[in-house]
């Protein structure tokens, strides 16, 4: 059920609607701040309602990106999973489980990669002969772009167009503009200018990382949209697709969420398939480490490349299937909710590289893979 549905299904329920106001009063005073309730005595109060509303449906409540109140729905979901007893809850991805249905962009991709020619400009000209597509990226490019009688750009409508153009085109023809597979320069940058970067990427200083992401997670949409990278995305050495969740599909999903957020990446150069969000790690002090890692989950991303990748090849991971479910609350671990109203030990809620798994513990044992003395290799 969708957070709105279970809001308001609680709310007509006098036992669960009495815990749900308590819990909202509980979570923050400022709706932008994601603050944390003050006082000791609150605070077992607080823990009784949460409590009592893991009983109900609004707690496994989840939301559908681009829906038509995906901010109120984000809103209530995150007032569920707030932490509130200085907890290292992890954060999920608030959003539904794709599953397979996805899957066919990769078999459709328009873009073949045995092509001579420039994937990214025939991917344009592909979106130009979709109505859906084409009305879109027109919606986007206008706000985009810079003015003749304005050198400024409307980043906040920029951002918007963005979200919306991915949302609601189909990833045959958005994906077939942003992961075209590239032979030559000219290809790569007009894969790199598909977010018309100037706008809706750049600025004129980069911000420290960490600072980044604490301003993403007072917004719903970006926090939401953040989270589902790091759920959809997380690497894995020991996976054959390189992916801890084995679906590409699912990451690509998620990378393309994050465009149209302050968290907005995009390609770095025209050399690889390296992303990043417009940031660095300068000034970071002690939280260096913190930092990096935070930065090189995008940049040194192998899950996230071996996905794009697959797009361009028209291939996908449909057999790859994990052998048992992927438990993402004990084996996906991101960064430390870094909010100053917050006081909860964070030494657990770093984003690994790797996870600590057992080897072959989340894939089919095939083709001997698995075997002692056997190697598993991918590309990135």
């Amino acid at each position: 059920m969708d957070c709105v549905k279970a809001s308001d299904q609680c709310l007509r329920e006098q036992s669960c609607s009495t815990k749900y106001r308590t819990l909202r009063q509980c979570v923050a005073g400022k709706e932008s701040n994601f603050s944390r309730a003050a006082g000791l005595e609150a605070k077992d109060e607080c823990k009784s309602a949460m409590e009592a509303l893991k009983q109900k449906s609004l707690y496994n409540c989840r939301c559908k990106r681009g829906m038509k109140r995906e901010k109120n729905c984000l809103r209530i979901y995150w007032s569920m999973y707030q932490s509130l007893q200085g907890n290292d809850l992890l954060e999920e991805s608030p959003y539904e489980p794709v599953n397979s249905r996805l899957m066919d962009i990769f078999r459709l991709a328009p873009i073949p990669v045995i092509s001579k020619g420039n994937n990214c400009l025939d991917a344009a000209k592909a979106c130009n002969l979709n109505d859906t597509c084409k009305k879109y990226r027109s919606a986007y490019i206008t706000p985009c772009t810079y003015s003749v009688s304005n050198e400024i750009c409307n980043k906040r409508k920029c951002h918007k167009a963005l979200r919306q153009f991915f949302d609601k085109v189909p990833p045959k023809h958005s994906y077939g503009m942003l992961f075209c597979s590239c032979r030559d320069t000219a290809c790569t940058e007009r894969r790199r200018q598909t977010i018309v970067p100037a706008c809706s990427y750049e600025d004129r200083e980069k911000p420290n990382c960490l600072n980044l992401q604490d301003i993403c997670k007072t917004n719903y949409i970006c926090r939401s949209r953040l989270a589902d990278f790091f759920t959809n995305c997380q690497p894995e050495s020991l996976s054959v697709s390189s992916c801890l969740k084995e679906n590409y599909a699912d990451c690509l999903l998620a990378y393309s969420g994050l465009i149209g957020t302050v968290m907005t990446p995009n390609y770095l150069n025209y050399n690889n398939l390296s992303v990043a969000p417009w940031c660095d790690c300068s000034s970071s002090g002690n939280d260096i480490e913190e930092c990096l890692k935070f930065l090189n989950f995008f940049q040194d991303n192998s899950c996230l490349k071996s996905a794009i990748q697959a797009f361009g090849n028209g291939t996908d991971v449909n057999v790859w299937q994990p052998f048992l479910p992927v438990q993402t609350t004990t084996a996906l671990t991101t960064t430390a909710y870094r909010s100053k109203t917050y006081e909860s030990d964070n030494s657990n809620n770093e984003i690994p590289t790797n996870n600590d798994l057992p080897a072959c513990a989340n894939i089919k044992v095939r083709n001997n893979l698995c075997r002692p003395g056997s190697a598993t290799s991918h590309g990135s």
